[in-house]
């Protein structure tokens, strides 16, 4: 990876904290933080000067990124997107998609203990109020994901409900074709996955969110400070189904359900 301009490095999902202390020794004008949560938190523990941007799908002042959302008060600002605080309404669709899917397994990774403990505690105050058994399975690289989809189907689950992660969203195609393989409904995060061949996801636009952190890396080379720029949050969620899928699966999706759908893709 090099950098962009003299002015910024972007660091991708799959930067490790050393990368981002050599950003940080570049001397920067601004980082750019895209969609992990790891590495805003590398970013954090790297400089408390050089300005980051960031976009997370965890609460960033939980996280210590930031002293509030309306006023950071630090060298942090960005985008907080939302994966965890959705996660019921995800388990329900799913739940309405495959509606005889009892035992479901909730894939997280354990790299990423903020998003993992937060899918798995939410996924299972949800799962109840549905009449749904959680399995819990681990993931942390490409070949335990692979792993992970063998014991699920040895464990006999009914459908694959996969936590918000960074690195899970860039193993999207891995996860549409192992999923078609086993014969196995999922749910995912954003809808990246659906139009990769996953069958359903729901949650915020992330592209815009990636929009909305480029917009705030030039105001600050521009001239403004991160700690007066309050963290962003979407107001805009969706729903995606992919039909070429649930069809593949043998799902009957009810129209009512296509109607609420934001994007399907046929």
């Amino acid at each position: 990876m090099s950098p962009s301009s003299t002015t910024g490095w972007r660091a991708g999902t799959t930067a490790r904290p050393t990368l981002v202390a050599d950003m940080a020794r570049r001397r920067v004008a601004v980082i750019a933080s895209l969609g992990a949560t790891p590495l805003a938190l590398a970013a954090k523990a790297a400089t408390a000067t050089i300005p980051i941007v960031f976009s997370v799908p965890d609460d960033p002042v939980q996280l210590g990124l930031v002293a509030s959302l309306a006023r950071p008060g630090g060298n942090m600002t960005g985008v907080n997107y939302f994966t965890q605080e959705i996660t019921a309404k995800r388990l329900g669709l799913l739940h309405e998609l495959v509606p005889k899917a009892v035992r479901i397994a909730l894939l997280v990774n354990p790299a990423n203990p903020a998003s993992a403990e937060r899918s798995l505690k939410e996924v299972q105050a949800a799962a109840p109020v549905l009449g749904l058994q959680i399995h819990v399975f681990n993931a942390s690289t490409s070949g335990e994901i692979d792993a992970a989809f063998a014991a699920i189907v040895r464990e006999q689950c009914d459908a694959l409900f996969v936590g918000g992660d960074g690195l899970f969203n860039g193993r999207r195609v891995q996860f549409a074709i192992m999923a078609a393989r086993e014969r196995l409904p999922a749910s995912y995060s954003v809808r990246d996955y659906v139009q990769a061949g996953g069958l359903t996801s729901y949650g915020a636009d992330v592209t815009d969110a990636f929009r909305q952190v480029g917009a705030y890396t030039g105001s600050i080379i521009n001239g403004a400070k991160p700690a007066e720029l309050p963290v962003l949050q979407p107001t805009k969620f969706e729903f995606a189904i992919n039909l070429h899928t649930a069809k593949a699966l043998g799902l009957d999706i009810p129209p009512a359900l296509l109607a609420r759908a934001d994007e399907v893709i046929e």
